[in-house]
C-alpha cells in the first residue's frame, strides 16, 4: 500500500478546544469536517492520549476553530506540540467564550468558529471520533483558512506522532 496517496486528501488546521470543571484546553487536529447539512453536523478525530479528548469526553462540547494562512508555526505549535497536561494553553492566547457552553474560542489567526454539542462518540482504537451538532457558528477573522497541504508546503510544519495522519517515516513503504 502507498501510504502517501492518503497525504492527497485535502484537511484544514483547526484548534479544538473545550473546557471541563474550570480547565480550559485545546489541540491543533486537521481530521474534521460537516458531515451533515439539517441539523449541521460535524466530526471530529482526537487522539485519546490528548487532554482534550478526555476533556470532549467529560463536557459533551466543544468548539472547532478554523485557522488562517497568516497564523504561524509558534503559535501552532503552543496547540500542537505541548500538552494541555503540562502548559495552560490559554494563559498567553486570546479568546473568547462560546455562547452555549462557554469554552474557549481562539481569536488570534481564526476565520471562523463553530460550537457543537456531542451527539455520538466512535471508539477507533487509538483515537475517538466524535459527531457534534453545530450549535453555533460566526465568522470572526480574515483570510484564507489553512489547509494541512499548505501548513506542510509552505509553512514546513510537522505531523505530531499522536495525529492520526501521521506516517512514522521508518515504516512507510515508498
Amino acid at each position: 500500500m502507498k501510504v502517501e496517496a492518503l497525504f492527497k486528501m485535502t484537511y484544514g488546521m483547526y484548534i479544538i478546544s473545550t473546557e471541563y470543571e474550570g480547565k480550559k484546553n485545546g489541540q491543533v487536529a486537521n481530521v474534521g469536517g460537516q458531515i451533515t447539512d439539517k441539523p449541521a453536523r460535524v466530526s471530529i478525530c482526537l487522539n485519546k492520549n490528548n487532554l482534550t479528548c478526555e476533556l470532549v469526553q467529560k463536557r459533551k462540547a466543544f468548539t472547532l476553530a478554523i485557522l488562517n494562512e497568516d497564523a504561524p508555526l509558534k503559535y501552532i505549535g503552543n496547540f500542537g506540540f505541548k500538552s494541555g497536561r503540562d502548559v495552560e494553553k490559554f494563559e498567553n492566547s486570546k479568546y473568547i467564550e462560546s455562547k452555549n457552553f462557554k469554552l474557549p474560542i481562539p481569536t488570534e489567526y481564526t476565520v471562523s468558529y463553530l460550537e457543537a454539542e456531542v451527539e455520538e462518540v466512535q471508539d477507533m482504537g487509538n483515537y475517538c471520533v466524535f459527531i457534534g451538532k453545530v450549535v453555533d457558528a460566526d465568522i470572526i477573522g480574515e483570510g484564507n483558512p489553512m489547509t494541512y497541504a499548505y501548513y506542510h508546503k509552505v509553512k514546513g510544519g510537522l505531523t505530531q506522532k499522536n495525529a492520526p495522519t501521521y506516517v512514522d517515516p521508518k515504516t512507510a513503504k515508498a
